[in-house]
């Protein structure tokens, strides 16, 4: 049996970490830079990138054969990933790491020594906004929210650091071709004579009573989709990863573990089988709004829709979040923040004395309008329902 290159028995986690060449600390990588910083001495080195990097295509990989044969050595990695026990996510963490906080629920947990293969990310997009511009986005974000938690704001405010995580996408590509049968239908309409009453008098008018017509249609559309992109995580509520969107995937750069130096990275739960499920959810729907497009007319009824895929690749890519999970008089909130463009997602939080003090200020604001109200109307200065303004001066 031939020997696998040594290069391929190195761990993800351990491609993460780069000495400094001035002090050996660890660096880390600088959002919306090409640099990679050193906490302890200052120092700074430039990410180096082969020629024609930037426009390098991130290459796809064949989804059946994948799924049929498996993939090579290269295309595989082995992992050290802990999965918390209360939200289920996967972290990723340094071998020298034992013990920490899971980022997506601020549980804490114990890291082992077993490790797990997966699929290689083949692209990301690095982080561009730094962990005190996510910051700044989520307070500004909990300050337009009505009723939230003052201490709330505040300890997210000054508390402790957010937590950059690269998390797990599936993307599928697939060139589709749809056979289909259905019906146009063309709305006409009918005068008829109908029989109204009109002051009392029975009257006969005319009207236009719309109808359809139907007619039989077949046809074939074709649609190549592009990017399809499914979420390979299970650690965070899918309305939150939802609003994060939508993300530059034109942006998207080939895999580099330089950019995840000082990072964590969540390995996927979902698996490539799964992911491809949710992806052909989506594409069916497109799909029938072309085929309606087709169809045209003023109504389109679908009988049936066969449709054949084509070429399907797919790759395992990393988007970049900023995390906080913040424990609040016994609830944990958790917030996310879109590492490129900072729109921000998270469980609202509400805070009961804020209502509560909403709802008597408004009770005593109707109380106080209502015994103006009737005061006026009892010494005659709202004649009509109408206000006598002359009370004023």
């Amino acid at each position: 049996m031939t020997e696998a290159p040594a290069f391929e028995q190195i761990s993800m986690t351990e491609e993460h970490r780069f000495p400094c060449e001035s002090c050996g600390s660890d660096l880390r990588f600088e959002p919306g830079t090409d640099l990679l910083s050193c906490d302890h001495c200052g120092n700074q080195q430039q990410i180096e990138h082969s020629a024609g990097f930037r426009g390098q295509a991130v290459r796809e990989l064949d989804f059946r054969r994948a799924i049929k044969e498996g993939l090579s050595e290269f295309d595989m990695a082995e992992i050290q990933t802990v999965t918390c026990t209360n939200c289920g996510a996967h972290n990723e963490f340094d071998a020298d790491t034992h013990a920490a906080e899971c980022p997506f629920c601020a549980t804490p947990i114990v890291t082992g020594t077993g490790v797990e293969r997966q699929i290689k990310p083949r692209g990301l997009l690095p982080f561009h906004l730094s962990e005190k511009e996510a910051r700044q986005q989520m307070t500004d974000w909990l300050g337009r929210l009505w009723f939230a938690p003052s201490g709330l704001k505040a300890y997210a405010r000054k508390g402790r650091k957010m937590s950059g995580v690269y998390v797990p996408y599936w993307t599928y590509d697939a060139q589709t071709q749809s056979d289909y049968t259905g019906q146009r239908g063309t709305v006409y309409y009918e005068t008829r004579r109908v029989s109204v009453v009109v002051n009392g008098r029975r009257q006969m008018r005319t009207r236009q009573v719309p109808k359809i017509r139907w007619k039989n249609v077949r046809g074939r559309v074709a649609r190549f989709f592009d990017d399809v992109l499914v979420l390979a995580s299970q650690s965070l509520p899918k309305k939150y990863t939802d609003g994060l969107a939508p993300w530059d995937l034109s942006s998207m750069q080939p895999y580099r573990p330089e950019y995840l130096a000082g990072f964590r990275a969540e390995g996927y739960t979902v698996t490539l089988e799964d992911g491809y499920a949710e992806a052909a959810e989506h594409m069916n729907r497109m799909i029938e709004r072309d085929v309606r497009f087709d169809i045209g007319g003023d109504r389109q009824q679908i009988d049936h829709i066969s449709t054949d895929v084509g070429t399907l690749t797919f790759k395992h890519v990393l988007l970049p979040v900023w995390v906080a999970a913040y424990k609040y008089q016994g609830k944990t909130y958790r917030f996310v923040v879109n590492g490129r463009t900072g729109n921000v997602q998270g469980e609202r939080p509400f805070s009961k004395w804020k209502i509560i003090f909403a709802i008597l200020f408004g009770l005593i604001v109707a109380a106080i309008f209502g015994y103006m109200v009737a005061h006026g109307q009892n010494n005659g200065t709202f004649p009509n329902g109408n206000f006598n303004l002359e009370w004023l001066d």
